[in-house]
């Protein structure tokens, strides 16, 4: 075989082994520097969600996690994390995904404290006042929405942030699948607690992936006090920052 034949074979060689790249050498989904990720806190001052045990609303929860979280994703990299509503608007569920489309976020993560069905409350009394509680289900979710455009991009990083959350020792609650009347949601994965829940408007309407969290029941009284500590909001802040860095690392 002649020099020229041999550079020849030589170069189509190259060609195939570029196209046919491990995962290991093939280009990240992301770069950390460049995703623009928008933080959501569900809810509002004024339509402020679920009220805790203690008779707390869940937006207070959902904006201190939610500030955590952009603090903990900017700690990793991701310098172009940010609130998606610092002010407090009460934007309806659509309209925040309307504004991290229009804000050109590659990722939207929306943060959620989680309640129950009202059937399964109970009454005790709070500083002379009675407060509804439920201490039957404790415990994280994650959701996403099989609607969205990047469903199976969603999906994934649901679970990895699901996974993350088990690694950090937290307990995922099953009572979203039951089934009764508010709940029937489909267990995708009954490892690390990813449901579908294609009728949640803030994923669905999303152009970009996109995922929930439901951080804790504070409807529990046990799982309240440690909702509202600073330990567990850190260590929940780190997990989905960890697992949006091993989901941007993914080709």
């Amino acid at each position: 075989m002649g020099a020229r034949a041999t550079r020849a074979l030589f170069l189509a060689s190259l060609v195939l082994a570029c196209l046919n790249l491990s995962p290991a050498l093939a280009p990240a989904k992301c770069l950390p520097g460049n995703l623009s990720i928008a933080v959501d806190a569900g809810h509002g001052p004024k339509i402020s969600g679920a009220t805790s045990a203690t008779g707390q609303p869940e937006y207070a929860f959902n904006l201190r996690l939610a500030k955590q979280v952009v603090a903990a994703l900017k700690a990793a990299g991701f310098s172009r994390a940010f609130l998606l509503d610092p002010k407090g608007t009460d934007l309806p569920p659509a309209a925040r995904a309307a504004r991290a489309n229009a804000a050109g976020a590659g990722l939207l993560l929306s943060v959620h404290h989680d309640s129950a069905q009202p059937q399964f409350f109970e009454t005790w009394t709070v500083d002379g006042k009675p407060r509804r509680y439920c201490d039957l289900y404790h415990g994280y979710s994650v959701f996403y929405s099989g609607r969205n455009p990047k469903a199976a991009a969603s999906l994934d990083l649901a679970k990895r942030i699901g996974g993350r959350m088990t690694a950090a020792g937290f307990p995922f609650t099953r009572h979203h699948a039951a089934d009764i009347p508010g709940e029937r949601r489909p267990l995708v994965d009954d490892k690390v607690g990813v449901y579908r829940y294609d009728g949640l408007a803030v994923l669905a309407r999303a152009r970009m992936p996109a995922v929930l969290l439901e951080a804790g029941v504070i409807v529990n009284r046990e799982e309240e006090k440690e909702l509202a500590g600073g330990k567990r909001q850190e260590k929940t802040a780190q997990a989905i920052a960890q697992a949006v860095t091993n989901w941007c690392a993914v080709p």
